[in-house]
């Protein structure tokens, strides 16, 4: 990261030196040919040494005294901005830009853009009230269809960071058609809205929302699953059954999120063969460590452990994990209690060590795109902050 940032000056301080080379040029062609040629300013060459003396502040500092604001230097000085917020002193990087827009001599677009750099300089201070305001202002008042774009992105962004799902919907609307993109989070955002409207004993409203936000996007598996559980609510539990089918196809990489809500349905509808055949089924799609195990304990309450041993060991020849050999070796230590053995094997008891310690606080699940793992579904990432990207992980040491 130190390196990255010393490269950015870099760049920057070659960028001032050019402007200041410009000017000062332009300041010798107007002069008398007698006068003698300007040079670069003490300044230039002070910032330039603190640079390679690796010591930014001050570099930033010096350079930003050094370059007069005028249409030939504004873009250093919102790189110069942009650097700031980067490091974390956004509020150096307001007092950049609020110095830039103080400027009358500034064209419209050129007024606009740094607007924009601004309302992210308060966003990245936390002073959303102040971003919102001039991001409001923008889109009232810009015709750049580009620059309207990006103010809507941001404001959407702050929206969404201030939870304000339904205002956020309403300046995103517009937009679905020309930037696909979006439908993702704002099918996310309708699944908030109809678990405020579960909160308030809204179910219609919520169950609207949930339709909704499938049709914005048709792999939204938080929409099926919580329409799911809505019909569990109702006592429709084949209905939950239907809708948790549907998951598979959408994203196969989260039926061991539907587990659970699967076996609570068949439960309550008192229909464990169903389970049974469901979970055959499921095991045929995709081999997953959650779908083997519950397979297994079916498997060993009805005919015994020594048959779910002989089964669960073949599925794991086919799709072995470390979450089904800890299984299997639960199933082996029973199998020596119930044959007699006052303590199971001392190999097994040391094997069952090891899986445990491996897995011991191991995540299960990770952003797909970003890499963030943890323990818990987040349907939004923490790190990245993008919807619907988190998802179990799999593998021999995962699902």
């Amino acid at each position: 990261m130190h390196d990255v940032m010393l490269l950015g000056l870099l760049l920057v301080a070659i960028a001032i030196g050019f402007g200041l080379g410009i000017r000062y040029a332009a300041q010798h062609h107007r002069r008398a040919p007698t006068a003698p040629p300007s040079q670069l300013s003490r300044e230039y060459f002070v910032g330039l040494n603190y640079l390679l003396n690796e010591q930014p502040d001050e570099a930033i500092n010096t350079f930003i005294s050094a370059l007069d604001v005028n249409s030939d230097t504004v873009d250093t000085h919102i790189a110069l901005g942009k650097l700031f917020r980067t490091r974390g002193e956004a509020d150096k990087a307001v007092s950049i830009h609020q110095n830039l827009l103080a400027r009358p001599a500034l064209s419209h677009g050129t007024n606009e853009r740094i607007q924009l750099e601004l309302a992210r300089d308060f966003i990245a201070l936390g002073v959303h009230d102040r971003a919102q305001r001039l991001l409001h202002s923008l889109l009232e008042q810009s015709t750049d269809d580009d620059r309207r774009y990006a103010a809507k992105q941001l404001l959407v962004d702050l929206l969404e960071r201030e939870k304000e799902w339904q205002t956020a919907l309403e300046v995103i609307q517009p937009l679905l058609k020309q930037h696909p993109g979006m439908r993702r989070p704002a099918s996310h955002w309708l699944c908030e809205l109809a678990i405020e409207e579960i909160q308030q004993s809204s179910r219609a409203l919520a169950k609207k929302h949930l339709k909704k936000a499938l049709l914005l996007d048709e792999r939204c598996i938080r929409a099926t699953l919580l329409l799911a559980d809505l019909e569990m609510d109702n006592g429709h539990y084949g209905r939950a059954i239907e809708r948790l089918d549907h998951i598979p196809e959408q994203d196969a990489a989260h039926i061991p999120t539907m587990l659970p809500t699967l076996q609570r349905a068949y439960a309550r509808n008192d229909d464990i063969a169903g389970l049974e055949k469901h979970l055959y089924r499921l095991l045929g799609q995709a081999p997953y460590t959650s779908v083997i195990v519950t397979l297994g304990e079916l498997i060993h309450q009805r005919d015994g452990v020594d048959t779910a041993i002989e089964l669960t060991g073949n599925w794991l020849r086919d799709a072995p994990s470390l979450g089904g050999l800890d299984y299997l070796l639960d199933l082996y230590v029973e199998s020596q209690k119930l044959s007699g053995r006052t303590a199971p094997d001392t190999r097994l008891s040391l094997l069952k060590y090891h899986t445990d310690a491996l897995l011991k606080d191991r995540p299960r699940h990770q952003c797909r795109r970003c890499g963030f793992t943890s323990d818990a579904l987040a349907w939004q990432c923490p790190s990245c902050r993008r919807w619907g990207t988190t998802k179990p992980i799999t593998g021999v040491e995962g699902e």
